[in-house]
């Protein structure tokens, strides 16, 4: 392989792997704070305590995908200067300042406000550990935003002129509005909400499956799954075909791929405008990918509204047969976002910037052996920690509500402050703020284990 080849490699496959992290955690944490919500405002004791357990246990999964996955996205900023110094070099000026902010609030106020969330179970008051929850979704679809923002400029880029070899950025809105980043954003949200709530309902599925205690719990995490994802994975392929304009004009190449169009006139043109170049790549790839997409979104919908109807008529709940299909349709939303994240990217080939830079002009001048050895480095990092993320998500969500550690509480001494002599002793498992209902012995203070 070529060094152009193996940095292609490389990026494509730690991409793809942290991608799998991303569409979770987008997915999962606004169910996670709807679950929250409901557990706070809910006045009966015993609803309470269910929905509380819920909310920790699926805030659990929520983050161990999490603490894992932002290893791997660390690593993803470094390999522009790594692999990519001449797209940092072109385009810099331009998303540099998107992919900033997209650190900032990924890797610190989204982390700060998690960490808050995690520990401040029986400290925080119930409005403020709420708000802190909400805070987490709203920043980590920011920071979604910002990471389209840049890919699409990658994709169409607007908003800039190039001067002496460097792209500027002169209209900072049109690079904010860009139609190529916001669709897509739609898009990955839907996906997320689709792969979030499929593996709710799978995971619940398979405890009410095998006859779980926790029957209401589990009961509420599907009914949410089947409000919010019913939607989610209907209108999922609807808003993906709203692309398929912005393809035809700025992208003419995978369109013609995607519709099996003329791709020699096609090419003809594209060589008459930028030159001679490889411009007919990996189209079996393209409508592979497109159609494996395609038939897993439509297959799920299916699943989900006719799971709606056996809900309605209350015949969910003792259907074993499609209990199995539903945890069998938990990987399903991963692999189809693999193959709309393949789309994308291999589809503007041979650029990096569509039009404007190759791939083979963005490459660091860095020799075959390096990266030979990041390559294999990198893949062998990010594959150890995917598999250690989904062995834990697996663990724990096997074991069910009792493993859950998130939001537990520890017993104080009786000379501690706020320890069962002191002001402020609540129930172990309380709730979201202090004097939360627990188990109504009232001798220990909340203090969080997890």
């Amino acid at each position: 392989m070529s060094a152009a080849e193996l940095a292609r490699l490389q990026f494509a496959a730690t991409t793809g792997i942290h991608w799998l992290f991303v569409i979770l955690t987008m997915g999962l944490v606004p169910l996670v704070a709807v679950m929250h919500t409901r557990a706070v405002f809910t006045r009966d004791p015993a609803r309470r305590a269910v929905r509380e357990r819920m909310t920790r246990f699926w805030g659990q999964l929520y983050v161990i995908n999490y603490a894992v996955g932002i290893v791997t996205g660390l690593v993803m900023e470094f390999q522009f200067g790594l692999s990519w110094s001449g797209l940092s070099k072109y385009a810099g000026n331009v998303f540099g300042a998107p992919l900033a902010l997209e650190t900032l609030i990924a890797f610190f106020a989204e982390s700060t406000f998690l960490g808050m969330w995690i520990f401040g179970w029986g400290r925080l008051g119930r409005g403020t550990h709420i708000t802190l929850i909400w805070l987490v979704t709203l920043t980590a679809y920011a920071s979604g935003y910002w990471i389209m923002v840049a890919n699409g400029f990658m994709q169409n880029p607007v908003g800039h002129e190039v001067r002496g070899g460097v792209a500027y950025l002169t209209d900072f809105w049109a690079l904010l509005t860009n139609p190529n980043a916001l669709i897509a954003l739609a898009h990955i949200t839907l996906a997320a909400l689709t792969t979030g709530t499929v593996l709710v309902m799978g995971i619940s599925a398979f405890h009410l499956r095998r006859g779980t205690k926790e029957t209401e719990l589990f009961r509420g995490s599907m009914r949410l799954g089947l409000l919010v994802g019913t939607p989610a994975a209907w209108f999922v392929a609807t808003v993906g075909e709203m692309q398929v304009p912005l393809i035809r004009r700025n992208q003419p190449m995978k369109m013609a791929a995607l519709e099996n169009g003329d791709v020699a006139r096609v090419e003809a043109a594209l060589v008459k405008e930028h030159g001679p170049g490889d411009y007919v790549f990996a189209h079996d790839w393209l409508r592979f990918s497109m159609e494996s997409m395609t038939l897993i979104g439509y297959s799920i919908s299916t699943v989900t509204l006719v799971a709606v109807g056996l809900l309605w008529k209350g015949r969910l709940w003792r259907g074993r047969r499609f209990a199995l299909l539903m945890i069998a349709m938990v990987p399903f939303p991963f692999i189809a976002s693999l193959g709309g994240w393949a789309l994308r990217e291999m589809g503007r080939q041979p650029w990096i910037i569509y039009g404007e830079l190759t791939v083979e002009d963005a490459l660091s001048p860095v020799s075959r052996a390096s990266l030979i050895a990041s390559c294999v480095l990198f893949i062998a990092v990010f594959v150890a920690l995917a598999v250690t993320n989904w062995t834990l998500i697996t663990r724990y969500a096997r074991r069910g509500p009792d493993a859950t550690q998130l939001g537990t509480t520890e017993p104080l001494p009786d000379d501690v402050p706020g320890g069962p002599a002191g002001p402020g002793a609540g129930g172990r498992g309380g709730g979201a703020g202090p004097g939360g209902p627990g188990d109504g012995a009232g001798h220990e203070q909340p203090v969080p284990a997890f």
